[in-house]
């Protein structure tokens, strides 16, 4: 395993950590305010990050973002993965009109700018977290459901398919126990190509203004609130922009090592 990979998973493994035992690790509660330390610079005795405006510790905001964004993309990925997976294998197995109308929903999701659907939909529904994360599920799902589909079309022509049919499998085992496991390294290097798009979709919609809402914090949150002060407190946004920048390169550096080793081309 190269290097690179190596310093990616150790970097994936930290921010998992991190998200999972925020509660414990944050030094501060990241709503707690030190007015007598505002605006403090990092290596502060009481605040390693430093504070922002408000005296709040950037440290424990940056570990709660880093769990809340963690939570977005990870709930995002999992549900386009899910949908597309399912309208992909919807759409091999009954072909016809019905996988006429699945291809021509993927195309129309690949066609419509994303961001602009989620602008619409979060000004019109509000920005509940569960209604962001499960929007943000529909981004990407219309990769999972071309590779699903077309996998599913040639293992179907296999043998081994064809036999588990003729000894009266259904068509759910069929799919579930013998087509998936064939295909689900490819679905998973996917989906560490999606998560990373995720996270810079969350970021970009919170720093909008649109995305995850105070008194919650994500990184794209902190990245919207530091801007204001970029001249005179620096650390408030280049904290949160390093974990963003960090974060989507580990996962891709992890994602193509992935491809490399699970595609049987290249072996």
């Amino acid at each position: 395993m190269p290097a690179p990979v190596w310093i990616g998973l150790a970097w994936l493994a930290l921010m998992l950590v991190a998200a999972l035992a925020a509660d414990w690790i944050t030094p501060y509660r990241f709503t707690t305010f030190d007015l007598r330390n505002r605006l403090a610079v990092p290596f502060h005795p009481a605040h390693w990050l430093g504070t922002d405006e408000l005296g709040r510790d950037v440290l424990s905001r940056l570990i709660v973002s880093i769990r809340i964004s963690i939570l977005v993309a990870f709930g995002a990925t999992l549900i386009s993965a899910l949908l597309g997976t399912a309208l992909g294998f919807l759409a091999a197995h009954a072909r016809g009109l019905v996988e006429q109308l699945v291809l021509m929903l993927a195309d129309f999701q690949a066609a419509m700018p994303f961001l602009i659907l989620a602008l619409a939909v979060l000004a019109f529904l509000g920005n509940a977290l569960p209604l962001f994360i499960a929007l943000m599920g529909l981004y990407g799902w219309e990769r999972y459901a071309r590779i699903a589909r077309g996998l599913a079309i040639s293992a179907g022509a296999q043998g081994y398919a064809g036999a588990v049919r003729q000894i009266g499998a259904s068509p759910s085992r069929v799919y579930l126990r013998h087509i998936l496991p064939n295909i689900a390294s490819t679905l998973i290097v996917s989906m560490t190509l999606t998560f990373p798009e995720v996270i810079l979709l969350e970021s970009g919609l919170s720093f909008l203004g649109l995305g995850v809402q105070p008194p919650m914090t994500s990184l794209g949150n902190m990245v919207s609130y530091g801007r204001e002060y970029l001249t005179r407190a620096p650390w408030i946004l280049l904290a949160p922009a390093a974990c963003i920048v960090t974060t989507t390169l580990a996962v891709s550096l992890v994602g193509d090592w992935l491809r490399d080793r699970l595609d049987p081309t290249l072996r």
